[in-house]
């Protein structure tokens, strides 16, 4: 298991990667879900803390995965051993989202966590065997996440009133290992290979929303009260996932993972990208039951759950990739464009505004297209 060459020509997904993000389509769906269930019965501020904390797992689980394959991963029986563990992880902990939606109770994700954190430490102890020049970076991996995932273990055993405090900080302390990890010696990433990973996960994410989509067209064959305004729905929302598309993958990506500290934002602040991509599903979910008079929310609230996750997916790419390689009309354009998308909840048209606005944006993107490189 020595380093990749980060300048490997051809190097794209692997059968075994793009098998891997399938499990997190299952764990995904399932928070999505269950965050339409709390959106939709109007606790709102419980579903998002639930929403924040589950995602946060299936996030940096696959995010730590996807950096050190890409910059160690082998074919050979023991990498795909290790990594069909992960994805047994990634299930265990899917099974345990509702409990902690409906319950508070953080125990079957926990367990489901660390079975994918342990298998990744075995695979940071695998890389420093085999390579001395790295192998101080992949020691002080697998030091950091072994000692987290001990504390992840001890939080089982605290009261409940303490646990949300335990959360934060041993979030933090998970963020923490990469940069310390990192600080002497980086890991040697591909760029067009992790980016490209990145935007297969958006993919998947963005899928959600298109199957919420479907879902309004399936409601309006069977409620006839509100057949336009749910095929209205439908519509509305394909446009809008299209426009995220488009815009997400406008920019090169690549150029954007340049030094630690650029992988690092880079890396990070997908967190708020993914999030949202993910809460978009829930929030044209919640807009179906207000149309069908299955949601306690009332009309702005419900186009609330679109439009917020619209504009931090929005201003998340933005500020990753998009401004460094766009001109000051774009610059202008496009924040300003997710900014107007929060007005759309005034309007009685669910999706109108969101999807008139992306769609200039889109257009201006088009006459714009990308020239300027990178700044770190």
């Amino acid at each position: 298991m020595r380093p990749r060459d980060p300048g490997e020509d051809g190097r794209v997904a692997s059968t075994l990667e793009l098998f891997f993000d399938l499990v997190f389509v299952v764990a995904v769906s399932v928070a999505s879900v269950q965050l339409h269930h709390q959106l939709t019965e109007d606790h709102v501020v419980d579903g998002l803390v639930s929403y924040a904390m589950v995602f946060f797992a299936i996030w940096w689980a696959w995010m730590n995965f996807t950096w050190f394959a890409t910059s160690f991963a082998v074919d050979d029986w023991l990498y795909r051993v290790l990594t069909f563990v992960q994805m047994a992880g990634v299930l265990v902990l899917a099974a345990g989202i509702q409990p902690v939606f409906e319950d508070d109770d953080l125990r079957l994700v926990i367990v489901g966590y660390v079975i994918m954190r342990v298998a990744m430490v075995a695979q940071w102890l695998r890389a420093a065997r085999a390579d001395e020049a790295t192998r101080r970076t992949c020691l002080t991996y697998a030091a950091g996440i072994s000692l987290v995932q001990v504390l992840w273990i001890a939080v089982l055993a605290l009261p409940d009133d303490v646990v949300p405090v335990a959360f934060v900080v041993l979030l933090l302390a998970e963020l923490a290992v990469p940069v310390v990890a990192e600080r002497r010696e980086t890991t040697p990433w591909h760029p067009h290979h992790v980016t490209e990973r990145y935007g297969l996960f958006t993919l998947i994410l963005l899928g959600e929303s298109l199957l919420g989509s479907a879902n309004a067209v399936l409601e309006a064959l069977h409620d006839d009260t509100a057949l336009v305004p749910l095929l209205s729905v439908a519509l509305l929302a394909f446009v809008t996932t299209a426009a995220l598309w488009w815009i997400y993958f406008w920019p090169p990506h690549h150029r954007a993972i340049t030094s630690l500290a650029t992988s690092l934002r880079y890396g990070y602040v997908h967190y708020l990208v993914f999030a949202a991509a993910g809460a978009l599903s829930a929030g044209i979910e919640v807009e179906i039951d207000v149309l069908t008079d299955h949601s306690e929310l009332t009309d702005v609230a419900a186009a609330s759950t679109v439009t917020v996750p619209v504009a931090l997916f929005v201003l998340g790419i933005w500020w990753i990739t998009l401004r460094a390689n766009a001109d000051g009309v774009v610059n202008t354009v496009v924040p300003l464009g997710a900014l107007l998308v929060l007005l759309d909840p005034v309007l009685p048209v669910p999706f109108a505004l969101t999807s008139v606005v992306l769609v200039l944006v889109v257009a201006v993107l088009v006459v714009r297209p990308p020239t300027t490189p990178a700044r770190g």
